[in-house]
């Protein structure tokens, strides 16, 4: 749309249905890079991505044109497919039903970037489950219990 800018970076968390650490070292990156060239094909910026076998961070430069379901939507759909279809897992890959979006000021980005990138030296202290309740009261979004990602069953 003509004449409309803006400034809005969005750090998005989803997790793998049930919670199962099915996103393995080995294939990782190339997942991380598929994601990208979705994110960068709906005319965002990603400026960091990563994760843990069970969920993921991305954190973008979002482009207000799309709604943030529809672009998760998309994420998540094409993804999926694309892991399944590459027998990086036993079955068909899927990813949980939900998402967390956290808003964050220009003066964050650096702060943000490098939070995303040290996930994995993160979650040697708190559990994803923490985290993602610590995001949510941190930034004061009411929730109810019985929906927040389910915990990892075996």
């Amino acid at each position: 749309m003509a004449n409309t800018y803006t400034q809005t970076y969005i750090q998005f968390v989803f997790a793998v249905q049930n919670r199962k650490s099915l996103i393995l070292p080995d294939w990782e990156h190339h997942l991380y890079k598929y994601i990208t060239g979705i994110i960068q094909n709906k005319r965002n910026k990603m400026i960091a991505i990563n994760g843990m076998p069970d969920h993921l961070h991305m954190f973008i430069g979002f482009h207000t044109t799309d709604s943030m379901a529809g672009l998760i939507q998309v994420v998540k759909s094409e993804s999926s497919k694309w892991i399944t279809d590459r027998g990086f897992t036993d079955s068909k890959f899927k990813w949980q039903e939900g998402f967390g979006a956290f808003s964050y000021s220009r003066s964050q980005i650096n702060r943000v970037y490098h939070y995303v990138m040290n996930q994995k030296q993160h979650h040697k202290k708190k559990t994803f489950r923490e985290e993602y309740v610590h995001m949510l009261e941190k930034f004061g979004v009411e929730y109810d219990e019985r929906y927040i990602f389910k915990t990892v069953e075996y």
